[in-house]
């Protein structure tokens, strides 16, 4: 149900596009497309949504004009199959007042790398009540409601009704409605404390404001307006403000979490130490006193972004190696994943060999840029939400990885540091790597990257085992 704004076949075809308009006499090096679209199961896939078979959560809500009483609903899960579950509802024998709306009713749901999905069938529940503004173009058959906590919630957002990982600057475009009718663009404003019912003390929460969109319903102005919901780490959404729009005296519904058997947790960090956003770019120089005489420097850019998926293209500015090249990243909750690389090059220096010797030669990689740098070796370049401590290794059961790079070895995030580098001072995250590539000193050794929020890598230094360092550092 997604809007696409580009898909990541045209991400891969523009690559082509670019490096095929070099005039350059060079080896081309590749790396496999691969894209997972299928649903996996990443290990805290669930934790702003978590659903054991026994959670529960019950929540009110009003509307400022057509259930000015509050409404009582109790949320169950229903099933679990693997990374899918249902949650079903009920305002049956919850308290409410005779002329409460009933609202009966079950949503479909699943674990994602990308984030929580709204999955088919989508939902199931009895006709909206009556007097509430008609959400279809006509009112037979109409398969749309907001008569419920949870139909408030995956209006216009079911892929994803939240995306993962969430991190400053976390954007999203939707479409739902029963007819695909209502669109949406959502965005992560960051974290507050929040106070309901459920948590009388103030909890930290994830603010998200979608605007939302219904054109060609009988009600539409209904199905339009800003949501402002609010998800706390171990819990769910706790509170929904939806400003319908249509004037001054337009509707106002609300929903707040009255009780649940869920536990909050500290959210994790939402620092984003590497942006795939097209507002990001820069130029680097990297330097090698053994195999580089001459400083060799290169401009890059965030050129194109798409559903978590972004490409970023390089060119030289000066220096011994003319070079253009294309990655492709994609972040989901497995963490930062390098899933392409394309380049072509003319050099005047010649670099030490690379492996693996199970490849032959015309099919290893080569060092041309500080993205080779940074991404050799093995997935993920970063986890999800990256702290201090955590560790990943490279070796056989990396599959793809270790077929290209057949690398073994261990990465650790030491912690936050500042670092000074030409472009200013940062506060970095800081990744050490340890790399060996058997038979291939070069490819072997220890890589230490410092990445910036905002920014992304900032400065990399590879102590090669053959005694030379390479070290990038960003100019601009």
């Amino acid at each position: 149900m997604i809007r696409r704004t580009g898909t990541l076949r045209s991400i891969r075809e523009g690559v082509y596009a670019v490096v095929s308009k070099l005039k350059l006499t060079s080896k081309v090096m590749v790396a496999a497309c691969g894209v997972l679209l299928a649903i996996a199961a990443p290990a805290s896939a669930d934790d702003w949504l978590p659903h054991p078979a026994d959670a529960t959560w019950t929540y009110s809500w009003t509307d400022s004009v057509y259930d000015t009483t509050p409404t009582s609903e109790k949320v169950t899960v229903k099933e679990t199959k693997g990374v899918s579950f249902q949650l079903a509802w009920t305002t049956v024998d919850q308290g409410n007042d005779p002329d409460a709306p009933t609202s009966v009713g079950v949503v479909y749901l699943a674990d994602s790398q990308s984030g929580i999905q709204n999955i088919d069938p989508g939902w199931a529940s009895n006709a909206a009540p009556p007097g509430f503004p008609i959400l279809c173009a006509s009112l037979s058959q109409c398969g749309n409601s907001l008569a419920s906590t949870w139909y408030q919630l995956i209006w216009g957002t079911r892929a994803p009704v939240l995306a993962e990982p969430l991190l400053k600057g976390t954007s999203w475009s939707t479409a739902g409605g029963a007819a695909n009718d209502v669109s949406s663009s959502s965005d992560y404003v960051g974290t507050e404390m929040v106070t309901v019912p459920a948590f009388p003390a103030p909890v930290p929460a994830a603010k998200i404001r979608s605007e939302i969109t219904q054109a060609g319903a009988i009600g539409d102005p209904y199905g339009s307006g800003v949501r402002t919901t609010w998800w706390v780490y171990g819990v769910g959404p706790v509170k929904s403000v939806f400003q319908h729009s249509g004037g001054t005296n337009a509707p106002v519904t609300t929903s707040v979490l009255q009780s649940t058997n869920q536990t909050p947790k500290p959210p994790p960090g939402d620092l984003d130490y590497f942006p795939l956003a097209t507002t990001v770019k820069g130029v680097y120089r990297w330097t090698n006193a053994r195999h580089l005489k001459k400083p060799q420097v290169e401009s890059f850019a965030v050129d194109q972004v798409s559903n978590g998926s972004a490409r970023i293209s390089v060119k030289s500015v000066s220096g011994p190696i003319k070079v253009a090249a294309a990655y492709g990243f994609t972040r989901r909750l497995d963490g930062v994943t390098n899933i392409w690389g394309i380049s072509k090059s003319a050099s005047l220096v010649k670099m030490p060999k690379l492996g693996p010797a199970s490849l032959p030669e015309a099919k290893r990689r080569h060092f041309r840029t500080p993205f080779d740098l940074m991404t050799y070796g093995f997935n993920p370049l970063l986890p999800a939400y990256p702290a201090q401590g955590a560790s990943w290794t490279g070796g056989p059961s990396n599959g793809r990885d270790f077929e290209i790079y057949g690398v073994t070895g261990t990465t650790t995030i030491t912690g936050v540091r500042k670092v000074t580098v030409p472009a200013g001072t940062f506060d970095a995250l800081v990744v050490r790597s340890t790399l060996q590539q058997q038979g291939f000193p070069f490819g072997s050794g220890t890589r230490t990257s410092w990445f910036a929020p905002k920014r992304g890598l900032v400065k990399l230094e590879f102590r090669h085992a053959d005694g030379s360092v390479s070290l990038v550092e960003l100019l601009r």
